[in-house]
């Protein structure tokens, strides 16, 4: 995935990292135990509710802070895509963030690596999350304005509905509205309300009713409607309307 140069999940009942650098940007989130590592010669800790984010090419370390050990989730992104080298002395000062939102934005995001077939979803959350790094990097973490943009939305809609079967990115999106992908996706969300990929899901999910409707078989069914697989069909027919094509289709 463009921006994500690797994605890690981990339990060390024992281990301890020895100092290390990495080439990328590093945000790590814990979800059983806690950590201590030394950043830059300065000793932090990183509970669960905390997101840390460490800078390329800073030397650290890790241990667990309790016997039992930790389990952690690491997203390793691109060092251009938080603005370079300007922002690693900010990283640096304060690599530890208590904030729900970014948490539960990378949680979201780790979700949606592990399937890796919802490539508009995980773009569009990406980026959510790296305006979010932005913003505590530059000490200016606010909650956006609820401006609204119907032209750009509708904009968006079109784009989607003309790339319901091959999808598109969030990148080639971007570039055909002529809109930043943050606004793209606040400014869908705010007129529709659901983001882009929740959109183009439910689209495909309608026409795969359709087709099943007329008697096609399910994997058949997947493969008109854009999904990857059947699967993947039945995974998101089922959430959305609570069975299996299978089952809806039976007379």
């Amino acid at each position: 995935m463009d921006g994500v140069v690797e994605v890690l999940h981990a339990y060390f009942p024992s281990h301890a990292y020895p100092s290390h650098t990495h080439d990328a940007w590093t945000v790590l989130i814990v979800d059983e135990g806690a950590v201590r590592y030394d950043l830059d010669h300065r000793e932090h800790g990183l509970a669960q509710a905390q997101v840390s984010l460490l800078p390329p090419n800073v030397p650290h370390d890790g241990r667990s802070v309790h016997p039992e050990g930790f389990r952690k989730r690491v997203l390793h992104l691109d060092p251009d895509r938080l603005g370079g080298a300007g922002l690693v002395g900010a990283a640096v000062d304060t690599p530890e963030y208590v904030d729900p939102v970014l948490r539960q934005r990378i949680h979201q995001l780790h979700g949606v690596l592990v399937d890796g077939r919802e490539d508009l979803e995980a773009q569009s959350r990406l980026t959510l999350i790296e305006e979010r790094l932005q913003q505590h990097l530059r000490q200016q973490v606010i909650d956006p304005p609820d401006r609204r943009d119907a032209a750009v939305a509708t904009k968006l809609r079109e784009v989607l509905d003309g790339h319901l079967l091959q999808g598109i990115t969030l990148d080639e999106a971007s570039k055909l509205v002529h809109a930043h992908p943050v606004h793209l996706v606040r400014a869908f969300s705010r007129e529709y309300g659901m983001p882009p990929h929740r959109y183009l899901t439910g689209r495909r999910v309608e026409l795969a009713r359709r087709y099943l409707l007329e008697g096609r078989p399910a994997a058949e069914v997947a493969v008109l409607a854009g999904f990857y697989d059947q699967s993947h069909l039945n995974r998101h027919f089922r959430k959305m309307l609570g069975v299996s094509p299978s089952r809806f289709a039976r007379p």
